[in-house]
C-alpha cells in the first residue's frame, strides 16, 4: 500500500490551466462519487481532493507507486486530455507525499507564506471526502496529522503572525500601480470572504469610495453596510466600470463575468482615464483579452507576488523552525504508516497463536468435566493473557523495525520462526483497527480554527 499525491499549483501551472481543473465543492462530491462507483479503480481506494485558488491536488492510496490512474481521473472529470496536464503536474509517493501535504497545511507552499486560510481548506477537503466515503482510516489519519502539523506551526512559531491573504496582495498591488489610491473609486465584484478581505485591506490603505457588486443585492448590502460602502447588482456593472479606477473581482462563478467588449466599450467613453482590473478568482471572472485594451491594466492570480507582503521578511525567518516541526511530524506519521505493512504479519501471528490456544484449551476442558463455569472463564482469560504477553515483544520489534532498512529481513525471519506462509495476505481496512489495538491513537477528525 502506498500514499500517492499529484497536483498542480501556482509554482508550476498558469492560471489558464489551473482554472480548467478547479473544483467547486459540488464538483468534488460528484467526482469522488464517481470513484466509489468503480470506473476502473479498486473499491477500497481512498482519495481526497484539495482545490483552492492556487492549487488542485489529489491524495490517494494505491497498490503501486504508479500515479497514472490519478492523472487520468483528474483529466476525465474535467473533460481534458491527460497529456495536457502531465507537463505541469508534480507527483509524490509515500514520505514525499506526506511531507508535501504537511508543508501545504503549514503554509510553506502558499503564495502568501504562512497564510491561515489553507489550514481550513485542508480540513474542509477531508470533511468532503469523509462525507462521500473516500476518506477512511488512512486518509483520515494522514489529513488529521497534517492539520495537527499546521496548528503546531502556527502556535509554536510566528509563521502566521500578522497574517495576510491573496486579497491583501491585491490591495498592495493596487497601491503600487495606482498613483493616488486613497482617492480612487474602487469596485469590488463579489461579496464573499475574499471580497471582504479586499475591502478591509483597501480601507487600511485609506480608500473611501468603494462599491460592492453582487448577484444578490441583499448580500452586497450586508457587506457594504459593514464597511460603509455602496452596494449594487450585476445590472449596474457597466455604469460602475465607467466610474471605476480599480475593479477587484473574486466571485465563485464558473464562467467569465466581465467580457473584453464590455471593458472596451466603457473605455471608449473614458479613453484617457486608466482602469486597473485585478482578477483573484479561479476560474477567472474577467476576459484575459481585456489586457489588450489601451489604458487597461489587468492582473490575475499569476500577476500577484507574495513578496508584496510587508511582513514577509520576519515570517521567512521562521521557515527553518517550521520545517523542523514538519520533519518531526512526518517521522511520527511514517512510523505509523510503515507499521501497517507488518500488520498482516502480526495478524497472522496472532491468529496462529489463537488457534493453538483455543485447541489446547478445548482439549484441557474436556478432561476437566468438574470445572465450574466461573473457573472455566477464569482459565480462558488466563490463556488469552499468556498469549498476549508472549506476542507483545515480537509485535513491538516488528513495529519498530518496519521503519528501517532491515524490515524485509526481520519479516522474513519472523515468518520462518513462527512457520507462517510466505504469501502476505492483502492489506485491509481492518488493519488500521488492529494497529489501534497495539498502541496508536484512533483517528479523529480535527477541525481547524482557520
Amino acid at each position: 500500500m502506498h500514499i500517492l499525491n499529484i497536483g498542480l499549483n501556482h509554482n508550476l501551472a498558469p492560471v489558464a490551466l489551473r482554472e480548467k481543473v478547479a473544483f467547486s465543492e459540488e464538483q468534488i462530491r460528484a467526482s469522488l462519487a464517481r470513484l466509489t462507483c468503480g470506473h476502473g479503480n479498486p473499491e477500497d481506494q481512498e482519495m481526497v481532493i484539495l482545490s483552492t485558488c492556487n492549487r488542485v491536488e489529489l491524495y490517494s492510496t494505491g497498490a503501486t507507486r504508479d500515479t497514472t490512474f490519478m492523472e487520468t481521473f483528474l483529466a476525465d472529470v474535467h473533460g481534458l486530455d491527460p497529456d495536457e496536464l502531465r507537463p505541469y503536474l508534480f507527483r509524490h509517493v509515500d514520505r514525499d507525499a506526506v511531507h508535501h501535504l504537511f508543508e501545504v497545511a503549514s503554509g510553506l507552499d502558499s503564495l502568501v507564506l504562512g497564510e491561515p486560510q489553507i489550514l481550513g481548506q485542508v480540513t474542509r477537503s477531508l470533511e468532503l471526502s469523509r462525507g462521500i466515503g473516500t476518506a477512511r482510516a488512512l486518509m483520515t489519519k494522514l489529513f488529521n496529522a497534517a492539520i495537527h502539523t499546521g496548528k503546531r506551526a502556527r502556535t509554536e512559531t510566528p509563521i502566521s503572525q500578522n497574517p495576510t491573504s491573496v486579497s491583501s496582495l491585491a490591495a498592495a498591488l493596487c497601491e503600487r500601480v495606482v498613483t493616488d489610491l486613497p482617492n480612487s473609486k474602487v469596485v469590488i465584484l463579489g461579496a464573499g470572504e475574499m471580497a471582504e478581505l479586499s475591502i478591509e485591506a483597501l480601507r487600511k490603505r485609506g480608500v473611501n469610495r468603494i462599491t460592492v457588486i453582487n448577484r444578490s443585492l441583499d448580500r452586497a448590502g450586508l457587506l457594504a453596510q459593514r464597511w460603509n460602502a455602496s452596494a449594487a447588482t450585476f445590472e449596474s456593472m457597466y455604469a460602475e466600470l465607467l466610474a471605476a479606477d480599480i475593479l477587484i473581482s473574486s466571485t465563485g462563478a464558473p464562467h467569465l463575468m466581465i467580457g473584453a467588449e464590455m471593458v472596451a466599450s466603457a473605455m471608449r467613453t473614458r479613453p484617457e482615464r486608466p482602469l486597473v482590473l485585478v482578477d483573484i478568482a479561479v476560474p477567472r471572472d474577467i476576459d484575459p483579452e481585456a489586457a489588450d485594451i489601451p489604458n487597461v491594466s489587468l492582473f490575475d492570480m499569476d500577476g500577484l507576488n507574495g513578496k508584496l507582503e510587508a511582513s514577509l521578511e520576519k515570517r521567512s525567518q521562521q521557515v527553518p523552525e517550521v520545517k523542523r516541526i514538519i520533519h518531526e511530524e512526518v517521522d511520527d506519521f511514517m512510523g505509523y504508516f510503515h507499521s501497517l505493512h507488518v500488520q498482516p504479519l502480526i495478524g497472522s501471528m496472532r491468529q496462529q497463536a489463537e488457534d493453538i490456544r483455543a485447541n489446547l484449551f478445548d482439549k484441557a476442558m474436556k478432561k476437566c468435566a468438574n470445572v465450574s463455569e466461573k473457573d472455566r472463564q477464569n482459565i480462558e482469560m488466563l490463556t488469552h493473557s499468556i498469549v498476549k504477553q508472549i506476542l507483545a515483544e515480537p509485535t513491538r520489534v516488528l513495529k519498530e523495525e518496519a521503519n528501517t532498512s532491515s524490515a524485509a529481513r526481520v519479516i522474513e525471519i519472523t515468518r520462518l520462526l513462527f512457520n507462517l506462509p510466505t504469501e502476505e495476505r492483502p492489506y485491509t481496512e481492518s488493519d488500521h483497527s488492529e494497529i489501534q489495538m497495539i498502541g496508536d491513537e484512533a483517528p479523529t477528525l480535527e477541525r481547524s480554527e482557520a
